[in-house]
């Protein structure tokens, strides 16, 4: 079975953490009506003195259903809402994007 992940990473400012994942849980999230959408996890990874690693880790069903989605209007309504004031300082830089195919699955 073909499985794609899409992930985002992202460098949260020291003290901004808790903001940032109520941020993920109140979001009106609407990847289960998606079609290709399998699973969401929002990772917290290590903290240093600089920032808090985040990342999203998403499973699609194919790369053909992920592109599909991020050129919907679901995709363009859920992230018109992501920044506002209350994400001043938050984010430090772009969220970097990593897509994978699946070659081997256990």
């Amino acid at each position: 079975k073909i499985m794609y992940v899409a992930m985002n990473r992202f460098k949260i400012a020291p003290g901004k953490e808790e903001a940032f994942e109520a941020i993920w849980r109140n979001r009106q999230s609407n990847l289960a009506e998606v079609p290709g959408f399998q699973q969401f996890h929002l990772l917290r990874g290590e903290s240093n003195e600089d920032f808090t690693l985040f990342a999203t880790h998403v499973i699609w069903e194919t790369e053909q259903y992920f592109n599909d989605w991020s050129t919907s209007d679901h995709f363009k309504k859920s992230h018109a809402r992501a920044g506002g004031a209350s994400t001043e300082g938050m984010y430090l830089g772009r969220p970097n994007f990593e897509g994978f195919t699946a070659v081997l699955a256990e």
